[in-house]
């Protein structure tokens, strides 16, 4: 017996009148892309997938036309026009899709923080029922109300969930809800669970754990806190991927200060990956990163004598202790230029080269960005604004297809945190060298826009898993 087929079904019907954006939502650009592509991304990268299919907004299909042509997104084959409700919209992609048997999950375009883990549950609990939910606890209690704004009832709250997609069903099980909803005239049904309840009642429907991530856009706040989120979330690199250094042989590999810690490392990890690396530093050639003139004659240096760049990294980095109002200027103004503005003028002067290999600009946050740190408040605010211009960038750079990440790594065992905080204790803190291999991972992957976290934890579970 064969195995059935899984086929996402990207709901992308809305308007948006809600956001308040004058463009239908799932169009809206958060951390470089827009959001029905983060979520398109989350789908096609699941081995559970077999098949996506985009419903959309059939008064702007054709803003998504580019999508089938883009190598990003392999399992993409149909963008087809929805309906005018969310429930014709779900029989409009039911007729396009063929087989019984065929498992299909519907999922809405703008909840573009679905996981694999859900995916992967929704896809197996097929194997056993007609229909799955996917809902999480409700956290507040829930009241009901009569038409004089009277509590009627309050319900038990740990038998209440809050329903989320995806919503997945053998084909012929969610087919033939729809017709016999089809011949009742006060139809009504607010998701696809909901017809499968009111119209097959006898089919049980099994409910699998969304998350608190798993929001949907829908409110103008929404869009705040979905651009928060991406800000804060880790790419979704696997542990598994990350225990050796990727194949570069070939790649022009450019490091702006790569004469010690992390940098050093990344420099002789990619030199044995094969790749040819050009490093640079105050210290090992005399450049000065702050200085446009001296970055741009070190990019043309190694585009004339390599001909080509493929990644451009940025690991220069000052890290000084006092507070804002003992700093002395010079060290506040070393500090601004070296974490904040290098970067910026040395991803400036490399985009030129970049966009000839669609290549990749790699920058340096710390775990600092996410709140202000006493101490040290001009580091923390350089590094909040390396994220922003990782993010900013990534949009700013999409139709020239050069891409743009951020490595943030927590505590590591280098000279510039030994300088400033003294001897740690070694097992509180990152290796140098598995900074360097995460970091060279993303640069051969096809990411974009994203702040990859690298976790003293995590990186020690890989560093036993190899």
């Amino acid at each position: 017996m064969s195995t059935p087929r899984t086929v996402a079904v990207v709901l992308a019907g809305g308007i948006g009148v809600r956001v308040g954006l004058g463009i239908p939502k799932q169009l809206i650009k958060i951390a470089g892309k827009a959001i029905v592509e983060h979520t398109l991304e989350a789908l096609d990268a699941s081995p559970h997938i077999d098949e996506i299919i985009i419903m959309m907004n059939a008064a702007a299909i054709g803003e998504l036309d580019h999508l089938l042509d883009n190598d990003r997104f392999a399992k993409l084959t149909r963008i087809l026009p929805g309906g005018e409700t969310r429930n014709d919209t779900t029989q409009l992609a039911i007729a396009a899709i063929d087989g019984d048997e065929t498992k299909v999950l519907f999922h809405d375009a703008v909840r573009p923080f679905i996981d694999d883990r859900i995916i992967e549950d929704c896809v197996r609990a097929l194997d056993e029922y007609d229909a799955v939910d996917t809902a999480i606890p409700s956290a507040d209690t829930i009241i009901q109300v009569d038409g004089n704004r009277l509590i009627t009832g309050i319900p038990d709250r740990s038998m209440l969930r809050r329903g989320q997609t995806p919503q997945a069903f053998r084909l012929a099980t969610i087919r033939r809800a729809y017709e016999i909803a089809a011949d009742d005239p006060g139809f009504k049904a607010t998701d696809d669970c909901g017809v499968v309840f009111t119209y097959l009642p006898e089919v049980p429907i099994y409910v699998v754990d969304g998350t608190a991530e798993n929001m949907k856009v829908t409110e103008p706040i929404d869009v705040h806190i979905a651009d928060k989120l991406f800000q804060l979330q880790s790419a979704s690199l696997s542990l598994e991927s990350t225990t050796a250094v990727p194949d570069l042989s070939g790649k022009s590999v450019v490091v702006f200060g790569g004469s010690y810690g992390i940098g050093e490392s990344i420099v002789d990890q990619a030199r044995q990956a094969g790749a040819i690396v050009s490093e640079f530093s105050r210290s090992t050639t005399g450049t000065d990163i702050k200085s446009a003139k001296a970055v741009r004659r070190a990019l043309a240096d190694v585009h004339e004598n390599v001909g080509r760049i493929d990644v451009v990294i940025v690991t220069a980095g000052v890290l000084r202790i006092a507070p804002l109002v003992e700093s002395p200027k010079r060290d506040l103004k070393d500090t601004i230029e070296v974490n904040l503005i290098a970067p910026a003028l040395v991803a400036r002067e490399a985009h030129p080269y970049l966009a000839e290999t669609a290549g990749q600009v790699l920058l340096f946050t710390s775990s600092s960005y996410t709140r202000g740190r006493a101490g040290y408040s001009a580091y923390s605010a350089t590094k909040a604004g390396i994220v922003n211009l990782t993010q900013a960038l990534a949009e700013e750079w999409e139709p020239s297809r050069v891409r743009i990440n951020c490595i943030n790594p927590q505590r590591t065992n280098t000279p510039m945190r030994t300088q400033a905080f003294g001897e740690e204790p070694l097992d509180s803190l990152l290796d140098p060298a598995d900074v360097a291999r995460v970091t060279l991972n993303v640069a051969a992957s096809e990411l974009t826009g994203q702040i990859v976290t690298v976790q003293v934890a995590a990186m020690r579970g890989a560093g036993n898993r190899a």
